[in-house]
């Protein structure tokens, strides 16, 4: 294609036999297994390898009076104190809770958005498209966050108890021994449901609404545009939606955090102790505090999900579901 074309032509999207511009036969449980494996790998992937900012963001939410010099000086105080092996502290519970989580995640994404648009049919899943991505996304996540919360607590108990135990295996036996299966592991599920799904409900429906715009400002076909056309805009797109989904969600991240310590909020029931932990804490601390990391971490992990996400599909023969206005333009 010559680069002096100032616009690029795109296909026009044309109805199927059935009267729809989509051709739903080809969402069959195959494709929702691949955008499953998908999705796993993307999350598990960039989680992991986030594993010692998280650590640090950890730290900074569970102990301010130490780790009290941001984040550069929270890395040099973790190595200074515990060394450089510190920073991995979790990272298996990392890698296989997000591997799990994303997998239910994204597939269930995936699997919600093509059935809201297969029911209501082509032009009210256009004129709806925002609402699909929130509901999808909601529903998604709750199921997804059925599976982490358990690895999340291994995981936040390690990072803030590091001589707890000497692997995930050993720490969820630990935790199901002395606290049982609610308090051990689900101690933190409302605040991490308050934490994830208004979190991905914010990912998808911002990272579609600013991929849709990005691609409409450049010309760029999302369907069949060139390979780094298309990674430019799963990451540029990402990137906002995970800032604006890190500062929505942040409360309830530095929440989960915080009930995950040992006897934190004291020894009520769950809401009783988030509730004396906010007011320990206070409103405005819960919001600010790690926040930047938290924006930095979530940025470029967000980013990171969906250019993954997309290479993978693309790698297994899949084409990630996108929406059309009927009669109109890809």
């Amino acid at each position: 294609m010559s680069l002096s074309k100032p616009m690029i032509q795109q296909p026009k999207v044309v109805a199927t036999a059935g009267g729809t511009v989509y051709h739903f036969e080809k969402y069959t449980v195959m494709y929702y297994l691949k955008g499953a494996l998908a999705g796993g790998l993307c999350c598990g992937v960039t989680h992991a390898a986030l594993c010692p900012v998280d650590v640090v963001k950890t730290r900074m939410q569970l102990s301010p009076e130490i780790y009290n010099t941001g984040m550069i000086g929270g890395f040099g105080k973790v190595i200074a104190n515990e060394g450089v092996g510190a920073l991995a502290t979790g990272f298996a519970a990392t890698f296989v809770g997000y591997f799990i989580q994303g997998g239910f995640k994204f597939g269930g994404v995936e699997l919600f958005k093509v059935n809201f648009t297969k029911a209501l049919g082509d032009q009210k899943a256009w004129d709806n498209k925002t609402s699909i991505y929130l509901a999808s996304a909601a529903m998604a996540e709750f199921i997804a966050d059925c599976f982490l919360c358990p690895l999340e607590a291994c995981r936040i108990r390690l990072v803030s108890e590091p001589t707890f135990a000497n692997s995930l295996p050993a720490t969820a036996a630990r935790l199901m021994k002395e606290d049982g299966i609610v308090k051990g592991f689900y101690s933190g599920f409302v605040p991490m449901l308050f934490k994830q799904v208004p979190y991905t409900m914010a990912k998808f429906a911002v990272q579609g609404a600013a991929s849709d715009a990005l691609a409409k400002a450049g010309n760029i076909d999302p369907v069949n545009g060139s390979a780094s056309a298309k990674m430019g805009l799963a990451l540029s797109s990402g990137v906002i939606a995970g800032v604006v989904a890190a500062v929505i969600s942040h409360p309830a991240d530095s929440l989960l955090s915080k009930v995950n310590k040992a006897g934190a909020g004291g020894s009520g029931g769950m809401l009783s102790r988030l509730a004396n932990i906010t007011k320990e804490t206070g409103f405005v601390t819960l919001c600010t505090q790690g926040l930047g990391a938290r924006c930095v971490m979530i940025g470029t992990l967000t980013a990171g999900q969906f250019a993954i996400f997309d290479s993978v599909m693309d790698v297994l023969g899949a084409s990630k579901f996108h929406f059309h206005a009927p009669g109109g333009h890809h």
